[in-house]
Protein backbone atom coordinates (compact mmCIF):
# COMPACT_ATOMS: atom_id res chain seq x y z
CA UNK A 1 0.00 0.00 0.00
CA UNK A 2 1.31 3.37 -1.01
CA UNK A 3 1.65 6.28 1.92
CA UNK A 4 -0.03 8.73 1.18
CA UNK A 5 1.63 12.18 2.18
CA UNK A 6 -1.31 14.49 1.62
CA UNK A 7 -3.26 12.72 4.63
CA UNK A 8 0.32 10.58 6.60
CA UNK A 9 -2.20 9.43 9.56
CA UNK A 10 -5.14 8.35 7.34
CA UNK A 11 -5.39 5.34 5.08
CA UNK A 12 -4.15 6.14 1.09
CA UNK A 13 -7.27 8.15 -0.46
CA UNK A 14 -8.20 8.31 -3.74
CA UNK A 15 -6.66 11.79 -4.75
CA UNK A 16 -5.10 12.19 -7.94
CA UNK A 17 -1.42 12.73 -7.45
CA UNK A 18 0.10 15.89 -8.78
CA UNK A 19 2.28 16.07 -11.93
CA UNK A 20 5.23 16.45 -9.01
CA UNK A 21 4.73 16.70 -5.40
CA UNK A 22 8.07 17.43 -3.00
CA UNK A 23 8.40 16.36 0.48
CA UNK A 24 11.03 17.28 2.82
CA UNK A 25 12.16 16.39 6.09
CA UNK A 26 14.66 16.99 9.17
CA UNK A 27 14.23 16.03 12.73
CA UNK A 28 15.97 18.14 14.92
CA UNK A 29 16.25 19.37 18.88
CA UNK A 30 14.05 22.17 20.38
CA UNK A 31 16.78 24.44 19.86
CA UNK A 32 17.50 23.21 16.14
CA UNK A 33 20.17 21.33 16.28
CA UNK A 34 20.86 18.44 14.15
CA UNK A 35 23.72 17.43 15.20
CA UNK A 36 26.26 17.98 18.35
CA UNK A 37 29.62 19.57 17.62
CA UNK A 38 31.31 16.31 16.96
CA UNK A 39 28.80 15.43 14.36
CA UNK A 40 26.96 12.74 16.49
CA UNK A 41 23.45 12.62 15.55
CA UNK A 42 21.83 9.43 15.64
CA UNK A 43 19.54 9.50 16.88
CA UNK A 44 17.68 12.55 18.20
CA UNK A 45 14.26 11.76 17.50
CA UNK A 46 12.87 8.49 18.77
CA UNK A 47 11.22 5.23 17.50
CA UNK A 48 7.87 7.03 16.54
CA UNK A 49 10.04 9.93 14.30
CA UNK A 50 11.54 6.80 12.50
CA UNK A 51 8.59 5.21 11.86
CA UNK A 52 7.48 8.09 10.33
CA UNK A 53 9.88 8.49 8.04
CA UNK A 54 10.12 5.22 7.29
CA UNK A 55 5.94 5.38 6.13
CA UNK A 56 7.38 8.54 4.13
CA UNK A 57 9.98 6.86 2.64
CA UNK A 58 7.50 4.24 1.21
CA UNK A 59 4.83 6.92 -0.23
CA UNK A 60 7.54 8.60 -2.70
CA UNK A 61 8.50 7.41 -5.96
CA UNK A 62 12.33 8.83 -4.58
CA UNK A 63 14.06 10.19 -2.02
CA UNK A 64 17.08 12.56 -1.83
CA UNK A 65 19.97 13.25 0.25
CA UNK A 66 23.32 15.11 -0.25
CA UNK A 67 26.98 13.20 -0.32
CA UNK A 68 27.42 14.46 3.10
CA UNK A 69 24.57 12.57 4.47
CA UNK A 70 26.25 8.98 2.57
CA UNK A 71 29.83 9.58 3.60
CA UNK A 72 29.00 10.66 7.54
CA UNK A 73 26.20 8.19 7.99
CA UNK A 74 26.34 5.26 5.43
CA UNK A 75 22.44 4.88 5.75
CA UNK A 76 20.64 1.97 3.90
CA UNK A 77 17.44 4.87 2.84
CA UNK A 78 15.48 1.86 2.19
CA UNK A 79 11.77 1.06 3.55
CA UNK A 80 11.82 -1.77 6.53
CA UNK A 81 9.62 -0.21 9.54
CA UNK A 82 6.17 0.02 7.86
CA UNK A 83 4.82 -2.15 4.66
CA UNK A 84 5.53 -0.56 1.29
CA UNK A 85 8.72 -0.46 -1.79
CA UNK A 86 11.39 1.12 -1.19
CA UNK A 87 11.98 4.12 -3.43
CA UNK A 88 14.83 4.62 -5.97
CA UNK A 89 17.70 6.20 -3.92
CA UNK A 90 19.22 9.82 -5.30
CA UNK A 91 22.51 10.74 -4.44
CA UNK A 92 23.06 14.56 -5.26
CA UNK A 93 26.83 13.93 -5.63
CA UNK A 94 28.16 17.10 -7.62
CA UNK A 95 32.19 16.03 -7.64
CA UNK A 96 31.71 11.98 -7.41
CA UNK A 97 32.48 11.58 -3.78
CA UNK A 98 30.49 8.87 -2.72
CA UNK A 99 32.59 5.93 -1.45
CA UNK A 100 32.43 2.76 -3.85
CA UNK A 101 31.51 0.84 -1.13
CA UNK A 102 28.78 2.56 0.60
CA UNK A 103 25.74 0.69 1.25
CA UNK A 104 23.48 2.44 -0.90
CA UNK A 105 25.44 1.50 -4.05
CA UNK A 106 26.44 -2.15 -3.16
CA UNK A 107 23.34 -3.44 -1.30
CA UNK A 108 21.57 -4.29 -4.18
CA UNK A 109 18.34 -3.85 -2.29
CA UNK A 110 17.26 -0.73 -5.08
CA UNK A 111 18.52 1.40 -7.43
CA UNK A 112 20.39 4.52 -6.70
CA UNK A 113 20.89 7.65 -8.74
CA UNK A 114 23.87 10.00 -8.93
CA UNK A 115 23.64 13.49 -9.72
CA UNK A 116 26.70 14.90 -10.94
CA UNK A 117 27.55 18.42 -12.26
CA UNK A 118 28.91 18.38 -15.69
CA UNK A 119 32.39 17.32 -16.42
CA UNK A 120 32.05 14.81 -13.67
CA UNK A 121 32.35 10.95 -15.11
CA UNK A 122 29.33 9.17 -15.12
CA UNK A 123 28.04 5.76 -15.28
CA UNK A 124 25.20 4.16 -16.13
CA UNK A 125 23.54 5.32 -12.81
CA UNK A 126 24.05 8.65 -13.38
CA UNK A 127 22.89 12.05 -14.42
CA UNK A 128 24.60 15.23 -14.77
CA UNK A 129 22.73 18.56 -13.98
CA UNK A 130 23.85 21.52 -14.78
CA UNK A 131 25.54 23.99 -12.19
CA UNK A 132 23.38 27.46 -11.75
CA UNK A 133 24.91 31.00 -11.24
CA UNK A 134 26.14 30.04 -7.74
CA UNK A 135 28.13 26.84 -8.85
CA UNK A 136 25.33 24.88 -7.27
CA UNK A 137 23.29 22.49 -8.40
CA UNK A 138 19.60 24.04 -9.06
CA UNK A 139 16.95 21.75 -7.41
CA UNK A 140 14.72 22.65 -10.09
CA UNK A 141 16.93 21.00 -12.19
CA UNK A 142 17.62 18.16 -10.60
CA UNK A 143 13.64 17.46 -9.91
CA UNK A 144 13.45 17.89 -14.18
CA UNK A 145 15.71 15.34 -14.18
CA UNK A 146 13.84 12.89 -12.05
CA UNK A 147 10.91 13.59 -13.37
CA UNK A 148 11.55 12.63 -16.79
CA UNK A 149 12.42 9.20 -14.96
CA UNK A 150 9.12 8.56 -13.94
CA UNK A 151 10.08 9.96 -10.21
CA UNK A 152 7.22 12.44 -9.74
CA UNK A 153 6.86 12.04 -5.91
CA UNK A 154 9.88 12.95 -4.08
CA UNK A 155 11.37 13.11 -0.23
CA UNK A 156 14.35 15.29 0.08
CA UNK A 157 15.47 13.41 3.11
CA UNK A 158 19.17 15.15 4.02
CA UNK A 159 20.68 16.68 4.91
CA UNK A 160 20.49 20.20 6.68
CA UNK A 161 22.37 22.03 3.82
CA UNK A 162 20.49 19.67 1.08
CA UNK A 163 16.89 20.18 2.26
CA UNK A 164 17.61 24.39 2.57
CA UNK A 165 19.06 24.58 -1.04
CA UNK A 166 15.27 23.03 -2.08
CA UNK A 167 13.82 25.30 0.69
CA UNK A 168 15.50 28.42 -0.58
CA UNK A 169 14.69 27.47 -4.31
CA UNK A 170 11.12 27.05 -3.25
CA UNK A 171 11.04 23.92 -4.36
CA UNK A 172 9.27 21.97 -1.05
CA UNK A 173 5.44 21.32 -1.39
CA UNK A 174 5.02 20.51 1.87
CA UNK A 175 7.73 20.01 5.21
CA UNK A 176 7.85 17.66 7.81
CA UNK A 177 9.60 18.71 10.93
CA UNK A 178 10.28 16.48 13.47
CA UNK A 179 11.40 18.17 17.17
CA UNK A 180 12.68 15.81 19.75
CA UNK A 181 12.56 17.17 23.36
CA UNK A 182 16.02 17.71 23.48
CA UNK A 183 18.64 21.18 23.96
CA UNK A 184 21.96 20.73 23.11
CA UNK A 185 23.09 24.64 23.22
CA UNK A 186 25.39 24.35 20.21
CA UNK A 187 26.76 21.92 17.23
CA UNK A 188 24.99 21.87 13.66
CA UNK A 189 21.82 23.95 13.32
CA UNK A 190 18.88 22.46 10.87
CA UNK A 191 17.68 24.56 8.20
CA UNK A 192 19.60 27.70 7.28
CA UNK A 193 17.79 30.41 4.51
CA UNK A 194 19.56 33.69 3.69
CA UNK A 195 18.91 36.53 5.99
CA UNK A 196 15.70 38.42 6.29
CA UNK A 197 15.23 42.21 7.44
CA UNK A 198 11.42 42.15 8.32
CA UNK A 199 9.07 39.16 9.91
CA UNK A 200 6.54 39.53 6.89
CA UNK A 201 9.29 37.70 4.53
CA UNK A 202 9.33 34.61 7.09
CA UNK A 203 7.82 31.60 5.81
CA UNK A 204 4.67 31.37 7.13
CA UNK A 205 3.23 28.12 6.32
CA UNK A 206 -0.05 26.49 7.08
CA UNK A 207 0.82 24.14 9.84
CA UNK A 208 -0.26 20.76 11.60
CA UNK A 209 0.98 19.61 14.70
CA UNK A 210 0.85 16.04 15.92
CA UNK A 211 2.69 14.49 19.55
CA UNK A 212 3.76 11.62 19.41
CA UNK A 213 3.91 8.83 22.36
CA UNK A 214 7.50 8.98 22.95
CA UNK A 215 7.41 12.83 22.87
CA UNK A 216 8.82 13.77 19.44
CA UNK A 217 6.41 16.48 17.94
CA UNK A 218 5.35 16.52 14.44
CA UNK A 219 5.08 20.23 12.53
CA UNK A 220 3.72 19.13 8.61
CA UNK A 221 3.95 22.19 7.16
CA UNK A 222 2.18 23.12 3.92
CA UNK A 223 4.73 25.23 1.36
CA UNK A 224 2.40 24.87 -1.23
CA UNK A 225 0.41 28.67 -0.40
Amino acid sequence: MRYDPYNPFGPVSARAVTPSFVMGQIGQTLDGRVATPSGKSLYINGQCALKHLHRLRAGVDALIVGVGTIIADDPRLTVRLCEGASPVRVVIDPEGRVPRDARCLTDNAVETVLIHRQGVSVDDRSITVATGADNTLEPRAILDALATRGFRRVLVEGGPTTLSHFLDAGAIDELHVMVAPKIFGSGREGITLPPIDTLDEALTPRTVTRLFDDGDVLFQCDLRG
